[in-house]
This record gives C-alpha cells, sequence and structure tokens, in this order.
C-alpha cells in the first residue's frame, strides 16, 4: 500500500518503493477552483525539495507547485494537457502531476501524514 504524505504547500507525495507520485490535495484544488491548465516538468529533469516544479493554473488564479522532494521526474501525467480538470475531479488519483525518483528520502521527514496534514488545514 502506498503511503501519502503532505507538504505544507498543499502538495503530495504517493511513495511506492523509491518513486513517488505527486499532485495537490483536495484542499488545494478546491482552493483553486477549476483547472484550466497545468504546466508539468520535463521527464528527466531534476528537482530540488522546495523548488517549483511546474506551474497550475485556474479560472482564479495561477499557482506554483513544488517539488516536496528531490529526485529525478520519470514520468508526467500527459493527460492533464487535454483534462486539466481531473486536477479537480480526483486530484489525489487521475489528477496526479508527476513521478519521481526520490533521491533523498530523508526529506520525507519533514513531509506531514495525512491526520498531521488535516490538523494543519483544520487551522488554516
Amino acid at each position: 500500500m502506498a503511503k501519502t504524505f503532505f507538504s505544507d504547500d498543499h502538495e503530495y507525495i504517493k511513495l511506492e518503493g523509491n518513486i513517488g507520485t505527486v499532485g495537490i490535495s483536495d484542499y488545494a484544488q478546491n482552493a483553486l477552483g477549476d483547472v484550466v491548465y497545468v504546466e508539468l516538468p520535463k521527464v528527466g529533469a531534476k528537482v530540488a525539495a522546495g523548488d517549483q516544479a511546474g506551474v497550475v493554473e485556474s479560472v482564479k488564479s495561477a499557482s506554483e507547485i513544488y517539488a516536496p522532494v528531490s529526485g529525478e521526474v520519470v514520468e508526467v501525467n500527459n493527460e492533464l494537457a487535454s483534462e486539466p480538470g481531473q486536477v479537480n475531479q480526483d486530484p489525489l488519483g487521475k489528477g496526479w502531476f508527476y513521478k519521481v525518483k526520490i533521491s533523498n528520502d530523508t526529506e520525507l521527514q519533514k513531509l506531514k501524514d495525512e491526520t498531521a496534514y488535516n490538523a494543519y488545514i483544520q487551522g488554516l
């Protein structure tokens, strides 16, 4: 079973071995409104924890996507180019952004598990 962690910037990463699937939380997609465009990193790109890895645009605003951990992008969700609304409909499922091969798993310790994240967003 994949373990999911969340950043304070509302990105999630679902772990399966040393590969993490990254997207934005349900809270984030709800705050953005209807997503109309997603800019994804390129396969092979190196990302560093906390650095911008893409952009998500909605009818309300544009927001950066930050890498929750460092690593190499191994896959992107190309379906979002034609169906960006998947981010709203299924943010932790079909609305994922990219997959990263994690280079430093100690960075996961800085992220929140689902219980801690839910407590965090209650205070916002």
